[in-house]
């Protein structure tokens, strides 16, 4: 009578690289300022190509609220009357290609709300947007 092995499931090593990816996440997330402001250019063109006329321009909104939220880690994201102007000046079909935003992330007055930051973001009129990098504005 021969037994068998059981097969157990192989457990995940975790590498080097995984270890030293995940506890860089941790710390850039652990270590953020509460209160930062910075000026980023967004490709909208990038974002809206191929989306249906009609839905350009909230498109736009959305993918700028998207941004911001990657870019500060906050989950409320409030656009400016301003920047929603800009997005919707020439209409819902024809959307400007860049918009400089500055972002802000800010703390929320509110005793109700769950999240206790909240990211602004506002428009940065710019002549060109050739030679702009993403900048920390002291504020």
């Amino acid at each position: 009578m021969i037994l068998e092995k059981e097969k157990k499931p192989k457990q995940q090593i975790p590498t080097p690289i995984t270890l030293t990816k995940f506890y860089c996440q941790r710390i850039s997330i652990m270590s953020k300022p509460d209160l930062v402001s910075r000026d980023y250019t967004i490709h909208l063109a990038k974002y809206t190509h191929r989306i249906t006329f009609k839905k350009k321009a909230p498109r736009a909104i959305k993918e700028i609220k998207k941004f911001a939220q990657k870019a500060m880690g906050t989950k409320d994201i409030r656009i400016d009357a301003k920047l929603n102007k800009f997005i919707w000046s020439r209409g819902v079909k024809n959307v400007p290609n860049r918009v400089r935003v500055r972002l802000s992330r800010k703390r929320n007055e509110d005793d109700e709300s769950d999240e206790q930051l909240y990211t602004l973001a506002q428009l940065v009129e710019v002549d060109g947007f050739k030679g702009l990098q993403t900048e920390t504005v002291n504020a």
